[in-house]
Parts: C-alpha cells; sequence; structure tokens
C-alpha cells in the first residue's frame, strides 16, 4: 500500500496558506492578500497556516498499529531495559481505537498559526497577542521529543494573566515555532540547519513580525537556542529564560566524558548534579548517541513503525517528567499521543533528529553570556544545576529558583508555575 504521506505534497496535505502581510501580523490586524500557493525562497511573507491531515494518513496510522509486529517481552521487572512491553502494548491499543487526532489538531487550530520563509525554509508557527496594552513579545521554543503541543497549557496564563491570578503588566505576545525539521515546519534537504542558524532565524522571524525588542524562553533544545540567541546577541533581544541550564564547568565536563570519579572538592550540591549526569551518561544517554551519530539509520525503523515511534518518545516520557516513571501521573495518553502522532503524521523523525546530528554538542556544558538571563531549575529535569555552576556561566544572572515541582517538560507538566517563572523572571529584565 502506497504512504498517503510520501504520496501527496506535505504542504497541501497537512495545511492551507495564504498570504499575510507581516506589518499586519505585528499589530494582529492580519488581512488576506492571495490565495493558496506555492512560495518562492526569497518570499518573506507571513502566511495564515491550518492543519488538516488527510483522512487517509489517520486510515493508514490505525491499519499499521493492527498490523504491529511485536518484540518478546523484556527480562527484567523493570524499565531498566526499556519501555515494558504491557505498557506499550496498551498505550498503542488506546492510539488505534479511543484517541482521536481531530481533538489533538483542533487545538492548534484553535491559535492563530503562520507559516514564513527563511533562508529558503518554511518555518510554522503560532502567534499570539494579548489583549493587555502592557504585553511584551516573548518566542519560546520547544524541544525533542517535543513539540507546540507542550507549550499550549501556558498560552493562557503568559498572555491573559489576570486571568490565572497575575497582573496585566505581565503579559507576553507569544511567538511559538516548530523547529527545522519538526512538526510542520520544512525539513532541511541540506546541512547547515544547527542551533546558531536557527537562533539567528528566530531573530529574523521577531523582526519580520514587527517586534524591536523581544525575549526569548526555552528548555532542552529551546535553551540551546535561546543560549545561542543570547551569545550572538541577536538583534532586538533583551534577555532569556531557561529551565535546562547550561553550567557544568569544563573540568567537571571532562571527568564526566572519561568517566572518572567525582572530585572530592565538589560541594553537596555540585555533587548531586555530577552523580545525576554520570547516571544519565551511564544509563540514559543511548538515544542521543544515536541521533548524534545516525539519525538516518533510526529514522528507517521509526518512520515505518508507529509502536517504534512511541516506544522512542514514550521512554522520555517516562524517564523525564517529574513523575517517579509513570508519565500519566502528569500527562494524559490523549495529550502524549498527540505529540507522537504529530511526530508520526508528518514523518519527522529523521528530520527531528538531525538537530542532534548537526551540534554534536552537550547541552548541558557551561556557556559564556553576559545577557540578562532567568533560570529556574525543576527537580525532575535531567540535572539540577547548582548556582555555584550556573553564576560562572551567566554573568548577568538576574533570576534564579528552585522549584518543587516539574521536570523536562516543564511548561507541560506544571503550566501555571511555569508561567508564574517566566513571568517573574522576566519581570526584572522589562
Amino acid at each position: 500500500m502506497n504512504d498517503p504521506i510520501s504520496s501527496l505534497s506535505r504542504r497541501h496535505l497537512l495545511a492551507t496558506s495564504m498570504a499575510f502581510s507581516a506589518a499586519s501580523a505585528a499589530t494582529g490586524a492580519f488581512a488576506m492578500l492571495r490565495p493558496p500557493l506555492d512560495v518562492g525562497p526569497d518570499d518573506t511573507s507571513v502566511r495564515p497556516f491550518r492543519i488538516a491531515v488527510d483522512r487517509a494518513a489517520l486510515v493508514d496510522l490505525r491499519r499499521r498499529l493492527a498490523a504491529t509486529r511485536w518484540p518478546s517481552a523484556e527480562t527484567v521487572a523493570d524499565t531498566s531495559q526499556g519501555v515494558r512491553l504491557a505498557t506499550l502494548r496498551s498505550l498503542a491499543r488506546y492510539w488505534a481505537t479511543d484517541y482521536d487526532w481531530r481533538k489533538g489538531e483542533a487545538r492548534l487550530n484553535a491559535i492563530p498559526q503562520f507559516v514564513t520563509t527563511i533562508d529558503g525554509l518554511d518555518i510554522q508557527f503560532a502567534h499570539i497577542r494579548s489583549r493587555h496594552v502592557q504585553a511584551v513579545p516573548l518566542i519560546m521554543t520547544h524541544g525533542w521529543p517535543g513539540s507546540i503541543f507542550e507549550l499550549l497549557k501556558v498560552v493562557g496564563p503568559l498572555t491573559d494573566p489576570t486571568a490565572y491570578g497575575g497582573r496585566a503588566e505581565d503579559a507576553f505576545h507569544l511567538v511559538l515555532p516548530s523547529l527545522p525539521g519538526f512538526g510542520f515546519s520544512g525539513q532541511p534537504e541540506g546541512v547547515g540547519w544547527d542551533s546558531d542558524h536557527i537562533a539567528r532565524a528566530w531573530g529574523v522571524l521577531m523582526s519580520r513580525l514587527g517586534y524591536k525588542q523581544f525575549f526569548s524562553q526555552g528548555g532542552d533544545c529551546g535553551s540551546v537556542i535561546s543560549h545561542r540567541m543570547a551569545i550572538q546577541k541577536v538583534p532586538g533581544l533583551v534577555g532569556i529564560h531557561v529551565n535546562m541550564p547550561g553550567t557544568v564547568p569544563p573540568e567537571i565536563a571532562a571527568i564526566l566524558a572519561a568517566g572518572g570519579p567525582a572530585p572530592a572538592s565538589l560541594r553537596k550540591e555540585e555533587r548531586a548534579a555530577f552523580d545525576k549526569l554520570e547516571d544519565f551518561y551511564k544509563n540514559s544517554s543511548g538515544y542521543s548517541a544515536m541521533m548524534v551519530t545516525r539519525p538516518q539509520t533510526l529514522g528507517y525503523a521509526l518512520a515505518d513503525s508507529p509502536v517504534g515511534q512511541a516506544a522512542w518518545i514514550y521512554d522520555k516520557f517516562a524517564t523525564w517528567t517529574y513523575a517517579g516513571g509513570v508519565p500519566e501521573r502528569v500527562l494524559s495518553r490523549d495529550e502524549m499521543l498527540d505529540d507522537i502522532s504529530l511526530y508520526w503524521l508528518t514523518n519527522s523523525a529523521t528530520s527531528a533528529a538531525q538537530i542532534y546530528w548537526e551540534d554534536h554538542s552537550n547541552n548541558f556544558n557551561a556557556v559564556d553570556i553576559s545577557m540578562p538571563v532567568g533560570v529556574t531549575v525543576f527537580p525532575g529535569e535531567i540535572y539540577q544545576a547548582p548556582r555555584s555552576w550556573a553564576d560562572r556561566s551567566y554573568h548577568n544572572l538576574v533570576y534564579w529558583n528552585e522549584v518543587d515541582k516539574g521536570g523536562h517538560f516543564a511548561a507541560w507538566e506544571q503550566p501555571l508555575l511555569f508561567s508564574q517563572e517566566v513571568r517573574a523572571a522576566f519581570k526584572t529584565m522589562r
């Protein structure tokens, strides 16, 4: 059977678009200019975007789920070998019978979405303007294996804080882009779309929307890109907030890379961070090594098997949420399957993994940033950065807080707490 995704143009299968003027986008008064069309690489228009996944793709997904050839069961009574067979069988059964992609699609279509072409690549993004006159622009970047879905719960609290116990002067205009190769953004056909390139592209995007000054926020890959934007001093960027800080000093990074013991001179919180990172590298970083070195090889499996795609992502939900290995405690099955389905329906397992191959870097290692920075440390993050390391990385650390809930997917797991942290961090930079 032909793959309904590959047999049709991705752009016309998955979405419709019309050209809008960038100037109108910046004011919120959007005006249609012309009907849907294919644009050239030099087109700078901002065009509205609406998701409409073809029914044939959803039928094909259920057919593939029903035809899954399952592996043998794990030989241990825990998750030390990966996601357990019974767990994936249950999730796949729900995906095939009860999950409704159209509800997730409707949640995305409920917010204003657009696409614009930067350096020859289509960048899809949401742009939600606040009703409050004091609102300031904020670009927020998701990571892997995330998507815009993981940010939807904070749209209300950040754009309309008065409805969630905040103040009007804490409001933001939000720009939520899909990373190149992720979701409905274009998939690069050549090398060069690394985090430095994306950082520059985000500056172009904010300028194209008419924003002369703005903030940047990110977790996971989004933290890396916010860091790169600050290091590059992207025009218009005032400050950043991250929830996966880059603080590991060079001498500590070298010991971890060599598998050496923790230095005796480490403080208590530094030793705790060292131990978490040591455990991550020894027991949980295989996915990263694969994507850094062989994203194409990995993609052949994930692009052909929805259960394979689900296992690859669910493993991270289970490991990185602050939920004791049971992500369903903080994320519903529908929420997780929204994200997994997005990767499947856009056939983006390989293109999303390529950002790891492009960077070839350790994203926890110390940065050197002089721009104002806010950091929130969540207890379920891969490691809890100690303040002593952060002070060496961020030379203008204007906000620091360690909270008691939330993990790697902080905006998704604890949206109200996350929103409070973002407001507090940028309050000192406005």
